[in-house]
This record gives structure tokens, sequence and C-alpha cells, in this order.
């Protein structure tokens, strides 16, 4: 099958697609799901060149988003509700491959009214997002959000999450291009620049002196966003898009009272996995009600030209969930490679 394997550690330009990988054989409780589409995160480049902090061992087939059917020839584990041909969503790594071997807690059903490309985007995404503002941060309605990133694929679901919890979103980008399509996909109801200096500036002129009470960071901003953050307010640390890890002036933590959290969802499996359920019914529900709706970029890359999806999320030249086609469905409902 086709797959991207990582045999040795080096960037995604480096690691073509293989053409006869081995299909995966599914473990106890895992079922195979032929993947129609594959969600890209940042975390897939760090992973490749062996810089992430979760490592697998040599060799590996990369990607962890995915959406697509339980495969005709998969084993339905004792108490798995899927049967072949569901459409479900999901992660476990080797999602840039047309098949995957996942335990089947680890999938959800696709909504009908949902494409795959949209699917592919939702497992790490947007629970990241609703556990950041909702479990760490506690986002009550009326307060102030700052979105840093605001247009990239975890940016954007907490621009609309926020929206959907009645908080005032302030979304920044580094592009008018970016900042307009937080306002126009994300419902952002301002948006900023964190390009030109003193951009802190607007975020106090913005919030009437007051600041953030809630800063969400992908990037690595959260030293820069110190000095527009409210007393009692809380930065919340996503990610480290920019590629380095900050150090941070605690004398203003101190003196703001501010409080810094970490957002790290994939541990929560792991630490917490009794959450998890409360936090896609939470999800799930707003998803259903049609008050956010996953946005995908619109240049959907086929799996050959993976590494030129990841190479433009890498240089923030995409915006929405960058996702890569593994197969299309024709008309009739037929696969097609």
């Amino acid at each position: 099958m086709r797959a991207v394997v990582v045999k040795v550690d080096a960037h995604p330009s480096k690691i073509p697609v293989t053409q006869d990988a081995p299909e995966p054989k599914p473990g106890k409780n895992e079922v195979l799901v032929d993947v129609y589409s594959a969600g890209m995160n940042f975390f897939d480049i760090l992973q490749a060149q062996g810089k992430h902090q979760t490592k697998h061992p040599l060799p590996f087939v990369l990607g962890t988003e995915f959406a697509g059917k339980i495969a005709q020839n998969s084993p339905i584990p004792k108490g798995c509700p899927y049967k072949p041909g569901d459409r479900v969503f999901g992660a476990g790594q080797g999602a840039y491959a047309e098949k995957v071997a996942v335990h089947w807690q680890q999938l959800l059903p696709l909504p009908a009214n949902m494409s795959y490309d949209q699917g592919a985007g939702l497992f790490v995404t947007w629970p990241t997002s609703y556990e950041a503002l909702v479990g760490r941060a506690q986002l009550q309605p009326g307060e102030w959000v700052l979105v840093t990133a605001s247009a990239g694929g975890v940016g954007i679901a907490a621009v609309q999450l926020a929206k959907a919890l009645g908080a005032k979103v302030i979304a920044a980008s580094g592009s008018q291009e970016k900042m307009d399509i937080s306002i126009k996909y994300g419902g952002a109801d301002h948006a900023i620049n964190y390009s030109n200096p003193g951009w802190q500036q607007e975020v106090l002129k913005l919030t009437g002196g007051k600041g953030a009470d809630v800063i969400y960071d992908p990037v690595g901003l959260i030293k820069d966003s110190m000095k527009c953050i409210a007393w009692k307010g809380r930065a919340l640390v996503v990610g480290f898009a920019a590629g380095q890890i900050e150090k941070l002036p605690l004398n203003l933590v101190l003196l703001k009272n501010v409080s810094v959290v970490g957002v790290h969802w994939g541990a929560y499996g792991r630490k917490e996995p009794e959450h998890i359920p409360s936090v896609w019914q939470g999800l799930l529900q707003l998803l259903g009600s049609g008050k956010v709706k996953p946005v995908v970029y619109p240049e959907v890359y086929p799996l050959e030209k993976y590494a030129d999806g990841l190479h433009a999320l890498e240089r923030r030249k995409t915006w929405g969930k960058v996702v890569a086609r593994i197969r299309d469905e024709d008309t009739k409902g037929k696969a097609k490679l």
C-alpha cells in the first residue's frame, strides 16, 4: 500500500511516499480503517525529525488524524460498535497511508453532514481547543480572548469555540489575509497583526485598557502577550509553532496574578482517560448545532504531495486545517485510489 514511512529521522521533504508498504495488522481491540483524508499537523514535522516529545521506534508511518471507513477486511473486536463500511474519524499512528490500524475507542462516528476532509482534522485539533478554553482556562461568557495564529488549524477552532461560548475574541495573525480569514471563517470580533511592533497596545485599546482575560497561544508568544494580559488572566501554552521554547519573566506572572497553563491534549489518554468523553460530548453538541464548523484549507494535497502540504504549514502559508487526501469517493460510493 502507499504510505509515508519514516525509516530515518528527517524532514518530511526528504521522506518520499512508499508504494509497497505492508498493510498494518490490527492488534487486540483494533480495527482496520480505509483512510480517505488525513489531517496535517505541525507535530508531524517534528515527529518525522525525531524532535517531538512522543517518539516512535523506526520505522513508522507518519500521520495521526484521519477520516475514513471501517475496512471490509477489518476484524470487529468484542464491544466495538462499528461495522465494515461505517464512516469514522479518529486518531492513530500511521494516518498518512491507505490503511491504518487503530484501537476502536480512538474512533468516533463521522457526522453525516461532514465530508472526509472536514472530519480528518477533528480528532486532535478541536478537543485541544475545547479543553484549553473550557477545561483549563474555564472561559466565561463576556471575557476577552486573544488567539494567536488565529487562522491556523487549532487557532481558527479556538476562535469559533470562544465565540460559541460567549467570549469576545481578538484574532492575532501575521498578515492581513489571515486577519480577514479569522473574521470571515472564525467569526472573530477583531483582528490584529502581531507582526507589527507594539501590537499589544491594540489589544489594550480594544479591551478598554483591561487586557485579554485568556491568551490562547500555539505559536510561542506568551512572553510578548504578557504585555496585554488582564489581571488574573490565564495564558494557555498550546504549542511552539515558531520553533523556540520560551523563557517567561515570572515577575510579570506574579505582578498580574497570572496563571500560565499547559495544554497537552495527547496526554489525557494516559493521564486522565475518564475526562475525554465529557470533552467530546460538549464538542459534538456544538458541532451538531452548527455554531462551529471545521474550516479546511482550499488546497487539499494528494498523498504523493503530502510534504508540500507540511512545508506550506511550516512556512505558515496556510489557514484552517490542511488536509492530505488519500483517496476520493466516486458517485457510486466506491473508493478511488
